[in-house]
């Protein structure tokens, strides 16, 4: 397994992370367990910072809390100096009671409610990011009522597809999101915004797709979204102040991976960004981007504990955990891959293949499939690296399982900061029908 950050192996030949022994981490949080490693997040944020200081351009650089979201996380974005996109009302109350400032809070969504939009406008959130016609009448309205002026930008879809999983790309025409730019609609939504009251329309947003491994894609958007907003400049008068090019940075999840270096992406983007505005003798826009997975993914490895194995002779060795598609659904949803070790064995010789099946019960709970590892023991630590972005964001309570709790460790100190669930947690929202009650007295 790639060691990320501050991993590493201690002297007893277990894995350490952020200074702290995993087996300690399972000794006193349980397991599975979430450890985040708080000096990587923190590093990587920097990266995307310093990249676009170094450009000379004005910026944004806004979490994308999809990723992970809980309060400590949303501490550290505003500690970092960085802005922060929410997609619900839950993401928007969390960053709120985390003490996040609202002004640089975007909010996005394909399918915000009118209480979203009220709760959002009465938190005066710094922007709304607009995906459909039904949102932007809407929108003008509800702040008309609150006799507020919102600052928005359209999302928009240029037609650059990245070359990533079907299921998490969402840049090219055939897409839930955003205004075509191919059908005009695009166009028409620029047109309507900008001659409604309630809204100040600041620029547009584009998003090409998830896991992306080069900057080719990158480039056409902003080719793409250059030569619109000239068009929208030159026909209707309208200048965008603001060009948001999104997220998609990959990591390395496996050795096939290949992700570039933060300031390689920032690079292309500032470059493409300049050469595309400045021939076209148009003032500099502000440039936003919004990284979630390349801020965490690699900084979260979950712990699980081992519990039994069946061994099918000459054909496979599985090894259940005490977790899967409950607390990572990635594999099941995306064919994701990872990488593992036992954190408690690092240093052991590689001597069996095995595949690692989660304890739903469900076939397709299969969480890695074919491993190489020491000859694995009941109560052994499974240690599965880049868990930080969407699998507690994606976790549930299938067969009434337990969500996990979550730690950051840092120099050597590990800070609870989601606790494990409880029974009562499970069982919290239920309610048993006062007739049912009866029934249950008379039978």
């Amino acid at each position: 397994m790639y060691l990320h950050g501050t991993s590493k192996i201690n002297d007893q030949g277990h894995l350490e992370i952020g200074g702290v022994d995993a087996t300690k981490l399972v000794a006193e949080y349980g397991t599975p367990l979430y450890v985040f490693d708080e000096a990587l997040v923190r590093g990587r944020c920097r990266e995307f910072v310093e990249a676009f200081k170094a450009s000379g351009l004005k910026f944004q650089v806004a979490y994308a809390s999809k990723a992970f979201c809980v309060m400590a996380m949303c501490r550290i974005v505003d500690e970092e100096g960085m802005s922060l996109d929410v997609v619900s009302d839950g993401e928007l109350y969390t960053a709120l009671q985390a003490g996040f400032p609202a002004d640089r809070i975007h909010f996005h969504g394909n399918n915000k409610t009118i209480s979203e939009l009220e709760m959002a406008i009465d938190a005066k959130i710094g922007c709304f990011v607009v995906d459909n016609f039904i949102e932007l009448q809407m929108l003008n309205a509800i702040a008309g009522e609150k006799r507020q002026k919102v600052k928005i930008l359209l999302r928009i879809t240029p037609g650059v597809e990245a070359h990533t999983h079907e299921y998490i790309s969402t840049g090219q025409t055939d897409s839930k999101f955003g205004f075509d730019m191919g059908n005009g609609s695009a166009f028409r939504a620029v047109q309507e915004a900008s001659q409604l009251s309630n809204v100040e329309l600041l620029g547009v947003h584009s998003h090409i797709g998830s896991q992306i491994f080069e900057v080719e894609g990158f480039r056409m958007a902003a080719e793409k979204v250059a030569g619109f907003a000239v068009q929208v400049r030159k026909e209707i008068g309208v200048t965008f102040k603001v060009i948001n090019l999104g997220g998609g940075f990959g990591i390395r999840y496996v050795s096939e991976d290949s992700p570039l270096p933060v300031a390689v992406y920032v690079k292309a983007i500032t470059d493409a960004i300049k050469d595309n505005f400045g021939s076209n003798d148009f003032p500099m826009p502000e440039i936003w981007v919004e990284p979630g997975r390349s801020i965490v993914g690699d900084a979260g490895t979950t712990l699980y504990t081992v519990g039994t194995t069946k061994d099918i002779p000459g054909v496979r060795k599985y090894v259940a955990v005490d977790g899967g598609m409950t607390d990572n659904p990635r594999p099941a949803l995306y064919e994701a891959v990872y990488e593992a070790m036992l954190a408690n064995r690092a240093t052991e010789q590689q001597t069996e293949v095995v595949s690692i099946a989660g304890k739903c019960c469900e076939s397709g709970d299969m969480l890695i499939w074919d491993l190489n590892l020491p000859k694995v023991s009941s109560g052994d630590v499974l240690a599965v690296s880049c868990t930080g972005a969407y699998n507690y964001a994606m976790a549930s309570n299938y067969n009434r399982i337990r969500r996990p709790g979550v730690v950051f460790v840092k120099d050597g100190q590990s800070d609870l900061v989601v606790k494990r669930e409880t029974f009562d947690n499970i069982v919290g929202n239920d309610i048993i029908p006062a007739r049912m009650k009866q029934m249950s007295e008379t039978v």
